[in-house]
């Protein structure tokens, strides 16, 4: 047992700095495997790891996407590493291989999350989600699928089932992203609108949105150009914008 700042110290140089020099690499599976149960940021910090044993020397890993799915909550758009949770999570889903449940199941809870994720984590997650259907066809009935709920109640999908197979996510539609067509932020809502069209066969690339923050997407709204906007379409010609009204009578506007 180590203590947890401990576990995060040697977690985040693990993967660079001492798997490539060991002779045997293959001996730091048990390690890394309890980190990885051990759940929040140590588990997000273990993906690295596992995933250079997974890909390199052949680490079999039973659960693995089981353990990936029930990862994602509700603080993993806000988490300190979530650059690099969703770089290695889109390597893990990369392959076409996967069944469609299970690629289903990660774009329904991702999408449920999102309702509660902040503006610069969105404009990351919608690329995210466009790009696994474009991996994997089979998943875009979750759009196509006419008359979602009326509410959450009436949605097939289980979201504290902690086994995808078990969610029911391709039984259920996506209306969270139709609801982020109403966001706040024009970027979002923009964002949202592509999965109302057809998606093109070129992925997105979401590399440069993985570290996108808050203080950018101020400062990138700060810098736009402004537009002069209409504000009066008729000249006021007496208090409050009316003439010979009994204010008129008794104020004026000097």
């Amino acid at each position: 047992q180590l203590p947890t700042g401990l576990y995060k110290k040697v977690l985040v140089i693990l993967h660079d700095s001492v798997l490539p020099y060991m002779n045997e690499p293959t001996l730091m599976m048990d390690f890394l495997t309890v980190a990885y149960g051990i759940g929040g940021a140590i588990s997000l910090l273990a993906l690295n790891g596992l995933f250079i044993l997974i890909h390199q020397h052949n680490l079999e890993y039973p659960d693995f996407y089981k353990k990936l799915y029930n990862l994602l909550d509700p603080s993993i758009y806000h988490v300190k590493y979530r650059a690099r949770f969703f770089h290695l999570t889109d390597l893990f889903l990369s392959s076409s291989h996967l069944p469609a449940y299970l690629v289903a199941a990660f774009i329904k809870r991702l999408s449920r999350l999102a309702l509660t994720a902040p503006p610069e984590a969105l404009l990351m997650i919608i690329p995210f989600i466009c790009n696994l259907f474009r991996r994997h066809p089979a998943c875009r009935v979750l759009v196509h699928r006419p008359g979602g709920p009326a509410d959450m109640s009436e949605d097939p999908y289980v979201m504290e089932e902690e086994e995808p197979s078990e969610s029911r996510a391709l039984e259920s539609s996506l209306w969270e992203i139709q609801s982020l067509q109403n966001h706040y932020h024009p970027d979002v809502a923009k964002a949202a609108a592509v999965l109302n069209q057809s998606l093109s066969e070129m992925e997105d690339d979401i590399s440069g949105l993985l570290e996108l923050s808050a203080y950018e997407l101020f400062d990138k709204e700060v810098k736009k150009k402004a537009v002069d906007v209409p504000l009066e379409f008729e000249q006021v010609r007496g208090l409050f914008g009316k003439k010979n009204y009994i204010f008129a009578d008794h104020f004026s506007l000097d």
